[in-house]
Protein backbone atom coordinates (compact mmCIF):
# COMPACT_ATOMS: atom_id res chain seq x y z
CA UNK A 1 0.00 0.00 0.00
CA UNK A 2 1.24 2.92 -1.59
CA UNK A 3 2.20 5.90 1.72
CA UNK A 4 -0.30 8.33 2.32
CA UNK A 5 1.22 12.23 2.04
CA UNK A 6 -1.24 14.87 3.06
CA UNK A 7 0.17 18.76 2.57
CA UNK A 8 -1.83 21.67 4.83
CA UNK A 9 -1.88 24.62 2.63
CA UNK A 10 -1.90 25.44 -1.21
CA UNK A 11 0.49 28.14 -1.87
CA UNK A 12 3.86 28.17 -3.91
CA UNK A 13 5.42 26.14 -1.64
CA UNK A 14 2.71 23.60 -1.29
CA UNK A 15 2.82 23.85 -5.00
CA UNK A 16 6.10 22.71 -5.38
CA UNK A 17 6.26 20.11 -3.47
CA UNK A 18 3.16 18.60 -5.17
CA UNK A 19 5.11 19.16 -8.72
CA UNK A 20 8.15 17.31 -7.20
CA UNK A 21 5.78 14.47 -5.93
CA UNK A 22 3.88 13.86 -8.99
CA UNK A 23 5.96 11.43 -10.88
CA UNK A 24 5.83 8.96 -7.55
CA UNK A 25 2.59 9.47 -7.62
CA UNK A 26 1.90 8.98 -11.03
CA UNK A 27 3.84 5.30 -10.99
CA UNK A 28 1.94 4.59 -7.75
CA UNK A 29 4.55 4.81 -4.61
CA UNK A 30 2.19 7.45 -3.09
CA UNK A 31 -0.86 8.52 -2.61
CA UNK A 32 -1.55 12.45 -2.26
CA UNK A 33 -3.89 14.87 -0.43
CA UNK A 34 -3.51 19.11 -0.57
CA UNK A 35 -5.74 21.03 1.48
CA UNK A 36 -6.16 24.57 0.38
CA UNK A 37 -7.55 27.44 2.66
CA UNK A 38 -8.62 29.52 -0.19
CA UNK A 39 -10.89 28.77 -3.04
CA UNK A 40 -8.11 28.72 -5.89
CA UNK A 41 -5.35 26.77 -6.52
CA UNK A 42 -1.67 27.64 -5.69
CA UNK A 43 -0.57 31.45 -7.11
CA UNK A 44 2.26 33.49 -6.72
CA UNK A 45 1.63 35.41 -3.62
CA UNK A 46 4.32 37.60 -4.05
CA UNK A 47 3.30 39.56 -6.99
CA UNK A 48 0.06 40.29 -5.53
CA UNK A 49 0.50 43.74 -5.51
CA UNK A 50 1.57 43.87 -10.07
CA UNK A 51 -2.40 42.25 -10.02
CA UNK A 52 -3.40 44.99 -7.75
CA UNK A 53 -1.99 47.80 -10.61
CA UNK A 54 -2.82 45.82 -13.78
CA UNK A 55 0.35 44.52 -14.96
CA UNK A 56 -0.58 40.87 -14.65
CA UNK A 57 -3.04 38.59 -14.78
CA UNK A 58 -4.50 35.99 -12.60
CA UNK A 59 -3.83 33.55 -14.83
CA UNK A 60 -0.15 34.43 -15.36
CA UNK A 61 0.08 34.34 -11.36
CA UNK A 62 -1.56 30.54 -11.48
CA UNK A 63 1.02 27.87 -9.75
CA UNK A 64 -1.11 24.84 -10.09
CA UNK A 65 -4.22 23.84 -12.03
CA UNK A 66 -6.69 21.88 -9.61
CA UNK A 67 -8.30 20.08 -12.40
CA UNK A 68 -5.19 18.96 -14.25
CA UNK A 69 -4.21 17.43 -10.71
CA UNK A 70 -7.02 15.79 -9.72
CA UNK A 71 -6.63 14.25 -13.27
CA UNK A 72 -3.23 12.72 -12.17
CA UNK A 73 -4.74 11.08 -8.87
CA UNK A 74 -4.08 14.48 -6.17
CA UNK A 75 -6.86 14.47 -3.86
CA UNK A 76 -7.17 18.69 -3.88
CA UNK A 77 -9.77 19.72 -1.31
CA UNK A 78 -9.66 23.76 -1.56
CA UNK A 79 -11.98 26.39 0.28
CA UNK A 80 -11.84 23.82 3.58
CA UNK A 81 -9.80 24.82 6.96
CA UNK A 82 -8.13 22.35 8.80
CA UNK A 83 -9.65 22.16 12.54
CA UNK A 84 -7.44 20.14 14.04
CA UNK A 85 -4.76 17.66 13.74
CA UNK A 86 -4.94 14.14 15.72
CA UNK A 87 -1.53 12.79 15.71
CA UNK A 88 -2.68 9.88 17.74
CA UNK A 89 -4.93 8.70 14.70
CA UNK A 90 -3.00 10.58 12.33
CA UNK A 91 -6.33 12.18 10.66
CA UNK A 92 -6.82 15.76 9.47
CA UNK A 93 -9.96 16.81 10.62
CA UNK A 94 -11.31 19.35 8.09
CA UNK A 95 -14.20 21.85 8.35
CA UNK A 96 -16.24 20.65 6.20
CA UNK A 97 -16.54 17.61 8.38
CA UNK A 98 -14.21 15.24 6.81
CA UNK A 99 -10.98 13.70 7.27
CA UNK A 100 -7.61 12.54 5.84
CA UNK A 101 -5.49 10.23 6.80
CA UNK A 102 -1.45 10.43 6.50
CA UNK A 103 1.73 8.63 6.79
CA UNK A 104 3.25 12.14 6.45
CA UNK A 105 1.95 15.36 6.98
CA UNK A 106 3.86 18.54 5.73
CA UNK A 107 2.74 21.64 7.24
CA UNK A 108 3.14 24.22 4.35
CA UNK A 109 0.47 26.43 5.78
CA UNK A 110 2.72 29.96 5.13
CA UNK A 111 2.44 33.27 6.94
CA UNK A 112 -0.09 35.78 8.12
CA UNK A 113 0.10 39.86 7.41
CA UNK A 114 0.29 41.67 11.20
CA UNK A 115 -2.48 44.14 11.90
CA UNK A 116 -1.16 46.65 13.51
CA UNK A 117 -2.95 46.99 17.07
CA UNK A 118 -4.65 50.80 15.68
CA UNK A 119 -7.98 52.28 16.96
CA UNK A 120 -10.26 51.05 14.41
CA UNK A 121 -8.97 47.74 13.44
CA UNK A 122 -9.16 44.53 15.12
CA UNK A 123 -6.02 42.63 15.23
CA UNK A 124 -7.17 39.24 16.37
CA UNK A 125 -4.79 37.08 14.35
CA UNK A 126 -7.31 34.32 14.11
CA UNK A 127 -10.06 36.87 12.78
CA UNK A 128 -9.12 40.41 12.08
CA UNK A 129 -11.95 42.91 11.11
CA UNK A 130 -10.61 45.10 8.53
CA UNK A 131 -13.10 48.19 7.69
CA UNK A 132 -13.88 48.87 4.09
CA UNK A 133 -10.91 50.71 2.51
CA UNK A 134 -8.28 48.80 4.22
CA UNK A 135 -6.70 45.64 2.81
CA UNK A 136 -3.68 43.57 3.76
CA UNK A 137 -2.70 42.86 -0.04
CA UNK A 138 -2.44 39.36 0.63
CA UNK A 139 -4.90 37.39 -1.44
CA UNK A 140 -6.73 37.80 -5.39
CA UNK A 141 -9.65 39.78 -2.94
CA UNK A 142 -7.16 42.23 -2.01
CA UNK A 143 -5.80 42.68 -5.17
CA UNK A 144 -9.02 44.22 -6.57
CA UNK A 145 -9.38 46.44 -3.64
CA UNK A 146 -6.15 47.91 -5.16
CA UNK A 147 -6.79 47.63 -9.14
CA UNK A 148 -10.04 49.95 -8.23
CA UNK A 149 -8.43 52.57 -6.07
CA UNK A 150 -5.49 52.74 -8.96
CA UNK A 151 -7.85 52.59 -11.75
CA UNK A 152 -9.91 55.47 -10.10
CA UNK A 153 -6.09 57.37 -9.24
CA UNK A 154 -7.51 57.26 -5.48
CA UNK A 155 -5.34 58.41 -2.83
CA UNK A 156 -3.42 54.88 -1.21
CA UNK A 157 -1.47 55.02 2.12
CA UNK A 158 0.74 52.68 2.59
CA UNK A 159 1.78 51.80 6.15
CA UNK A 160 5.23 50.18 6.22
CA UNK A 161 8.66 50.83 5.20
CA UNK A 162 9.38 46.81 4.20
CA UNK A 163 10.00 46.10 0.90
CA UNK A 164 6.86 44.65 -0.04
CA UNK A 165 4.99 47.96 1.13
CA UNK A 166 7.90 49.82 -1.02
CA UNK A 167 7.39 47.85 -4.42
CA UNK A 168 3.25 48.68 -3.58
CA UNK A 169 3.83 52.10 -3.43
CA UNK A 170 5.90 52.41 -6.64
CA UNK A 171 3.78 49.99 -8.59
CA UNK A 172 0.30 52.14 -7.32
CA UNK A 173 2.44 55.48 -8.02
CA UNK A 174 3.76 54.62 -11.61
CA UNK A 175 0.29 53.79 -12.79
CA UNK A 176 -1.61 56.95 -11.34
CA UNK A 177 -2.58 56.84 -8.01
CA UNK A 178 -1.56 59.20 -5.35
CA UNK A 179 0.86 57.04 -2.96
CA UNK A 180 2.52 57.93 0.18
CA UNK A 181 4.19 55.55 2.44
CA UNK A 182 4.57 56.12 6.59
CA UNK A 183 7.20 54.49 8.58
CA UNK A 184 8.63 54.38 11.71
CA UNK A 185 12.41 55.29 11.90
CA UNK A 186 14.29 57.73 9.76
CA UNK A 187 14.29 55.79 6.61
CA UNK A 188 12.33 53.07 4.67
CA UNK A 189 13.65 49.50 5.60
CA UNK A 190 15.37 50.18 8.13
CA UNK A 191 15.98 46.78 9.79
CA UNK A 192 18.09 46.03 6.37
CA UNK A 193 19.57 48.86 5.21
CA UNK A 194 21.85 51.45 6.44
CA UNK A 195 21.60 55.47 7.66
CA UNK A 196 23.31 56.69 4.12
CA UNK A 197 21.40 53.98 1.94
CA UNK A 198 18.70 54.83 3.54
CA UNK A 199 18.47 58.40 2.96
CA UNK A 200 19.00 57.93 -0.86
CA UNK A 201 16.34 55.31 -1.06
CA UNK A 202 13.94 57.81 0.68
CA UNK A 203 15.02 60.35 -2.03
CA UNK A 204 15.06 57.99 -4.65
CA UNK A 205 11.13 57.18 -3.13
CA UNK A 206 10.25 60.59 -3.44
CA UNK A 207 11.62 61.67 -6.82
CA UNK A 208 9.44 58.28 -8.29
CA UNK A 209 6.54 59.88 -6.98
CA UNK A 210 6.04 58.32 -3.64
CA UNK A 211 5.48 60.47 -0.51
CA UNK A 212 7.47 59.49 2.38
CA UNK A 213 6.07 60.21 5.81
CA UNK A 214 9.59 59.28 8.47
CA UNK A 215 9.34 58.81 12.05
CA UNK A 216 5.39 58.34 11.83
CA UNK A 217 3.75 56.39 14.66
CA UNK A 218 0.35 55.46 13.85
CA UNK A 219 -2.60 55.23 16.63
CA UNK A 220 -5.39 54.57 14.69
CA UNK A 221 -7.39 54.98 11.39
CA UNK A 222 -10.82 57.11 10.73
CA UNK A 223 -13.49 55.73 8.18
CA UNK A 224 -15.27 58.69 7.77
CA UNK A 225 -15.42 58.02 4.30
CA UNK A 226 -19.29 58.19 2.61
CA UNK A 227 -19.65 54.05 2.68
CA UNK A 228 -18.05 53.99 5.82
CA UNK A 229 -14.74 53.15 4.80
CA UNK A 230 -11.47 54.31 5.87
CA UNK A 231 -10.42 58.34 5.22
CA UNK A 232 -7.37 58.71 7.17
CA UNK A 233 -4.30 57.08 9.34
CA UNK A 234 -4.04 58.99 12.55
CA UNK A 235 -0.41 59.98 13.88
CA UNK A 236 0.62 60.38 17.38
CA UNK A 237 1.81 63.89 16.82
CA UNK A 238 -2.17 64.56 16.17
CA UNK A 239 -1.97 65.17 12.46
CA UNK A 240 -3.66 62.49 10.00
CA UNK A 241 -2.78 61.74 6.66
CA UNK A 242 -6.00 61.42 4.83
CA UNK A 243 -6.26 58.77 1.83
CA UNK A 244 -9.15 56.47 0.08
CA UNK A 245 -7.21 52.79 0.88
CA UNK A 246 -5.03 52.18 3.42
CA UNK A 247 -2.70 48.88 2.50
CA UNK A 248 -1.30 47.24 5.67
CA UNK A 249 2.30 46.36 5.04
CA UNK A 250 3.71 46.07 8.80
CA UNK A 251 5.57 42.34 8.07
CA UNK A 252 4.30 38.91 8.77
CA UNK A 253 3.99 35.79 11.13
CA UNK A 254 4.50 32.03 10.57
CA UNK A 255 1.16 30.27 10.85
CA UNK A 256 1.60 27.88 13.82
CA UNK A 257 -1.79 27.71 15.06
CA UNK A 258 -2.84 23.85 13.79
CA UNK A 259 0.83 23.04 14.89
CA UNK A 260 0.81 24.59 18.49
CA UNK A 261 -2.86 22.93 18.92
CA UNK A 262 -1.79 19.30 18.60
CA UNK A 263 1.50 19.73 20.63
CA UNK A 264 4.28 20.42 18.17
CA UNK A 265 7.06 22.54 19.17
CA UNK A 266 7.19 25.92 18.17
CA UNK A 267 9.51 28.95 18.50
CA UNK A 268 8.79 32.14 15.50
CA UNK A 269 8.00 29.12 13.19
CA UNK A 270 7.31 25.15 13.63
CA UNK A 271 10.64 23.58 14.89
CA UNK A 272 12.27 21.58 12.36
CA UNK A 273 15.58 19.51 12.52
CA UNK A 274 17.87 19.74 9.41
CA UNK A 275 15.59 16.59 7.75
CA UNK A 276 12.44 19.31 8.27
CA UNK A 277 11.03 16.79 10.73
CA UNK A 278 8.96 18.40 13.83
CA UNK A 279 11.01 18.00 16.69
CA UNK A 280 10.38 14.62 18.39
CA UNK A 281 7.39 13.57 15.21
CA UNK A 282 9.07 11.39 12.50
CA UNK A 283 5.53 11.62 10.81
CA UNK A 284 5.02 15.67 10.42
CA UNK A 285 7.11 18.12 8.68
CA UNK A 286 6.95 20.95 8.14
CA UNK A 287 8.19 24.07 4.86
CA UNK A 288 8.49 27.29 3.88
CA UNK A 289 7.15 30.35 5.61
CA UNK A 290 5.75 28.52 9.05
CA UNK A 291 9.12 26.66 9.40
CA UNK A 292 11.69 27.20 11.47
CA UNK A 293 15.18 24.77 10.95
CA UNK A 294 16.41 24.42 14.39
CA UNK A 295 17.15 21.59 15.81
CA UNK A 296 16.87 20.30 19.29
CA UNK A 297 20.49 19.43 19.41
CA UNK A 298 22.18 21.91 22.14
CA UNK A 299 25.30 21.77 20.46
CA UNK A 300 24.80 22.53 16.62
CA UNK A 301 26.68 25.76 16.10
CA UNK A 302 24.70 26.40 12.99
CA UNK A 303 21.30 26.40 14.56
CA UNK A 304 22.90 28.90 17.66
CA UNK A 305 22.51 31.76 15.21
CA UNK A 306 19.48 30.79 13.24
CA UNK A 307 16.92 33.42 12.68
CA UNK A 308 13.83 31.65 11.91
CA UNK A 309 11.93 31.51 8.59
CA UNK A 310 13.39 33.46 5.95
CA UNK A 311 10.04 34.78 4.16
CA UNK A 312 11.30 34.49 0.95
CA UNK A 313 9.54 31.99 -1.60
CA UNK A 314 13.64 30.47 -2.98
CA UNK A 315 14.57 28.97 0.44
CA UNK A 316 11.00 27.14 0.25
CA UNK A 317 11.39 25.90 -2.83
CA UNK A 318 14.67 24.53 -2.25
CA UNK A 319 13.27 22.54 1.40
CA UNK A 320 9.79 21.26 -0.62
CA UNK A 321 12.53 19.92 -3.50
CA UNK A 322 14.66 18.54 -1.09
CA UNK A 323 11.69 16.99 1.36
CA UNK A 324 10.33 15.94 -1.57
CA UNK A 325 13.45 13.22 -2.04
CA UNK A 326 13.15 12.83 1.40
CA UNK A 327 9.83 11.50 1.25
CA UNK A 328 10.24 8.93 -1.20
CA UNK A 329 13.36 7.64 0.28
CA UNK A 330 10.91 7.02 3.27
CA UNK A 331 7.82 5.59 1.17
CA UNK A 332 10.38 3.34 -0.53
CA UNK A 333 11.78 2.00 2.59
CA UNK A 334 15.17 2.83 1.52
CA UNK A 335 17.61 4.74 4.26
CA UNK A 336 16.46 8.01 4.20
CA UNK A 337 19.11 9.41 6.68
CA UNK A 338 21.79 8.44 4.35
CA UNK A 339 20.52 11.74 2.32
CA UNK A 340 22.70 14.75 3.54
CA UNK A 341 21.06 16.78 5.26
CA UNK A 342 19.37 19.88 4.30
CA UNK A 343 22.36 22.61 2.85
CA UNK A 344 22.08 25.70 5.10
CA UNK A 345 20.89 28.82 3.21
CA UNK A 346 22.60 31.40 2.80
CA UNK A 347 21.99 35.18 3.47
CA UNK A 348 19.27 36.35 1.36
CA UNK A 349 19.21 39.26 -1.15
CA UNK A 350 16.99 42.44 -1.12
CA UNK A 351 16.36 43.76 -4.55
CA UNK A 352 13.74 46.61 -5.32
CA UNK A 353 13.19 47.23 -8.86
CA UNK A 354 11.03 49.59 -10.30
CA UNK A 355 11.02 52.47 -13.19
CA UNK A 356 13.89 54.57 -12.20
CA UNK A 357 14.67 52.94 -9.22
CA UNK A 358 17.38 50.00 -8.49
CA UNK A 359 18.21 48.69 -5.52
CA UNK A 360 20.13 46.05 -4.12
CA UNK A 361 21.06 45.24 0.18
CA UNK A 362 22.41 42.04 1.29
CA UNK A 363 24.19 40.91 4.44
CA UNK A 364 25.23 43.44 7.26
CA UNK A 365 26.43 46.55 6.44
CA UNK A 366 25.49 48.31 9.59
CA UNK A 367 29.30 49.69 10.56
CA UNK A 368 30.46 53.00 8.97
CA UNK A 369 33.82 53.94 8.20
CA UNK A 370 34.90 55.57 11.72
CA UNK A 371 33.28 53.08 14.10
CA UNK A 372 36.66 51.45 14.86
CA UNK A 373 35.19 49.22 18.00
CA UNK A 374 32.83 48.15 15.41
CA UNK A 375 35.66 47.22 12.70
CA UNK A 376 38.01 45.62 14.89
CA UNK A 377 35.24 43.76 17.12
CA UNK A 378 36.38 39.77 15.91
CA UNK A 379 39.72 40.60 14.95
CA UNK A 380 41.05 38.37 16.86
CA UNK A 381 43.82 35.37 16.28
CA UNK A 382 44.56 36.62 12.79
CA UNK A 383 40.85 37.37 11.54
CA UNK A 384 41.26 40.64 9.50
CA UNK A 385 38.98 43.16 10.37
CA UNK A 386 35.87 44.70 8.85
CA UNK A 387 36.59 47.14 6.08
CA UNK A 388 33.77 49.43 4.25
CA UNK A 389 34.30 50.88 0.91
CA UNK A 390 31.55 53.95 0.25
CA UNK A 391 30.56 56.22 -2.02
CA UNK A 392 27.46 58.53 -2.00
CA UNK A 393 26.14 60.89 -5.09
CA UNK A 394 22.57 61.80 -3.18
CA UNK A 395 21.69 64.27 -5.89
CA UNK A 396 21.88 62.11 -8.21
CA UNK A 397 20.14 59.03 -6.65
CA UNK A 398 22.90 57.13 -6.42
CA UNK A 399 25.31 55.47 -3.29
CA UNK A 400 26.99 52.19 -2.69
CA UNK A 401 28.63 50.09 0.52
CA UNK A 402 30.64 47.61 0.75
CA UNK A 403 31.48 45.71 3.73
CA UNK A 404 34.02 43.11 3.70
CA UNK A 405 36.55 41.81 5.66
CA UNK A 406 39.65 40.19 3.96
CA UNK A 407 38.23 41.38 1.30
CA UNK A 408 35.04 39.30 1.28
CA UNK A 409 31.32 40.94 1.29
CA UNK A 410 30.09 40.68 4.84
CA UNK A 411 27.19 42.94 3.49
CA UNK A 412 26.26 45.54 0.96
CA UNK A 413 24.09 48.37 -0.46
CA UNK A 414 23.42 49.60 -3.78
CA UNK A 415 20.50 52.22 -4.77
CA UNK A 416 20.58 53.68 -8.39
CA UNK A 417 23.48 51.29 -9.60
CA UNK A 418 21.97 48.61 -11.27
CA UNK A 419 25.35 47.06 -12.91
CA UNK A 420 27.60 47.78 -9.54
CA UNK A 421 24.60 46.27 -7.50
CA UNK A 422 24.70 43.01 -10.33
CA UNK A 423 28.33 42.37 -9.82
CA UNK A 424 28.26 43.16 -6.13
CA UNK A 425 25.13 40.43 -5.64
CA UNK A 426 27.25 37.83 -7.92
CA UNK A 427 30.02 38.43 -6.09
CA UNK A 428 27.98 38.02 -2.25
CA UNK A 429 26.48 35.06 -3.71
CA UNK A 430 29.70 33.02 -4.43
CA UNK A 431 31.90 34.48 -1.61
CA UNK A 432 34.14 36.07 -4.24
CA UNK A 433 37.23 38.51 -3.20
CA UNK A 434 36.78 41.98 -4.51
CA UNK A 435 39.25 43.65 -6.21
CA UNK A 436 41.84 45.56 -4.16
CA UNK A 437 40.54 48.88 -6.12
CA UNK A 438 36.83 48.96 -5.23
CA UNK A 439 36.33 51.96 -7.69
CA UNK A 440 36.62 49.68 -10.39
CA UNK A 441 33.25 48.22 -9.42
CA UNK A 442 31.31 51.81 -9.84
CA UNK A 443 32.57 51.92 -13.06
CA UNK A 444 30.27 49.43 -14.07
CA UNK A 445 27.45 52.18 -13.92
CA UNK A 446 29.81 54.50 -15.87
CA UNK A 447 28.38 56.65 -18.63
CA UNK A 448 30.41 54.69 -21.70
CA UNK A 449 29.20 51.69 -20.57
CA UNK A 450 31.66 49.75 -21.77
CA UNK A 451 31.58 46.97 -18.82
CA UNK A 452 28.49 44.73 -18.84
CA UNK A 453 27.60 42.51 -15.63
CA UNK A 454 28.51 39.57 -14.84
CA UNK A 455 24.53 37.90 -15.04
CA UNK A 456 24.96 39.23 -19.50
CA UNK A 457 28.56 37.53 -19.67
CA UNK A 458 28.79 34.52 -17.58
CA UNK A 459 26.40 31.94 -18.52
CA UNK A 460 26.77 29.88 -14.91
CA UNK A 461 25.72 33.53 -13.02
CA UNK A 462 22.46 33.11 -11.43
CA UNK A 463 19.40 35.59 -12.89
CA UNK A 464 16.99 34.29 -11.01
CA UNK A 465 17.71 33.59 -7.33
CA UNK A 466 14.29 32.18 -5.96
CA UNK A 467 14.15 29.26 -8.62
CA UNK A 468 18.21 29.40 -8.91
CA UNK A 469 18.11 29.66 -12.27
CA UNK A 470 21.01 30.53 -14.22
CA UNK A 471 21.67 33.15 -17.59
CA UNK A 472 22.78 29.77 -19.48
CA UNK A 473 19.83 28.18 -18.64
CA UNK A 474 17.75 30.58 -19.63
CA UNK A 475 19.92 31.33 -23.02
CA UNK A 476 19.12 27.46 -23.69
CA UNK A 477 15.44 28.42 -23.52
CA UNK A 478 15.30 31.09 -25.64
CA UNK A 479 17.84 29.26 -27.97
CA UNK A 480 15.13 26.09 -27.95
CA UNK A 481 12.50 28.78 -29.36
CA UNK A 482 11.30 30.71 -26.08
CA UNK A 483 10.48 34.12 -27.12
CA UNK A 484 8.60 35.85 -24.00
CA UNK A 485 9.30 36.23 -20.19
CA UNK A 486 6.17 33.63 -19.99
CA UNK A 487 7.41 31.04 -21.81
CA UNK A 488 10.78 31.42 -20.38
CA UNK A 489 9.24 30.78 -16.71
CA UNK A 490 7.24 28.09 -17.78
CA UNK A 491 10.12 26.39 -19.49
CA UNK A 492 12.67 27.18 -17.02
CA UNK A 493 10.70 28.26 -13.95
CA UNK A 494 13.02 31.55 -13.86
CA UNK A 495 11.16 34.67 -12.97
CA UNK A 496 7.87 32.76 -11.02
CA UNK A 497 9.18 34.14 -7.33
CA UNK A 498 9.51 37.89 -6.61
CA UNK A 499 9.84 38.74 -10.12
CA UNK A 500 12.49 40.64 -9.42
CA UNK A 501 14.56 38.82 -12.36
CA UNK A 502 12.25 39.55 -15.00
CA UNK A 503 14.09 42.69 -16.92
CA UNK A 504 17.33 40.30 -16.82
CA UNK A 505 15.46 37.74 -18.52
CA UNK A 506 14.24 39.86 -21.11
CA UNK A 507 17.49 40.99 -21.86
CA UNK A 508 18.48 37.69 -22.63
CA UNK A 509 15.85 37.22 -24.66
CA UNK A 510 16.44 40.53 -26.63
CA UNK A 511 20.38 39.74 -26.80
CA UNK A 512 19.85 36.30 -28.58
CA UNK A 513 17.48 37.78 -30.99
CA UNK A 514 19.97 41.11 -31.84
CA UNK A 515 22.80 38.88 -32.51
CA UNK A 516 20.37 36.90 -34.82
CA UNK A 517 19.34 39.41 -36.65
CA UNK A 518 23.03 40.66 -36.87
Amino acid sequence: MSEQIVIVGFGPVAARLVDELLPALRAGQVGLTVIGQEAEAAYNRVLVADLGVGRTTPEALALADAAALVADGVDVRLGVKVRRVDRARQNVLLSDGTSAHYDRLVFATGSRPVIPNLTGLNPDPAAPVLPPGVTALRDLRDAEVLRQAVAGRKRVVVLGGGVLGLETALAAAEEGATVTVVHNGPHPLGRNIDRGGGAVLAASLRNCGVRVAGNARSTGVEHNAPDGGFSALLLDDGSAIDGDLLVLSCGVRPRTELAEGCGLSTGTGILVDHRLRAHHEPHIFAIGDCAEVRCPEPDCIECRTARGPSGLVGPGWRQAEWLAEYLLLLAEGADADALPVLPQEKPGVIVLKARGMNMAVAGDSSAEPWDEEVLTAGAVSGRPRLQIAQWADPEHGRYVKMTTRGGVLEGLVSVGMPRTAGELVQLFERGAELPADRSLLLRLDGPDQLASSAASNDPESTVCRCAGVSGGKIADAVTDGCSTVAEVSSATRAGTGCGGCHEDIKGLIEKHFQAAAA
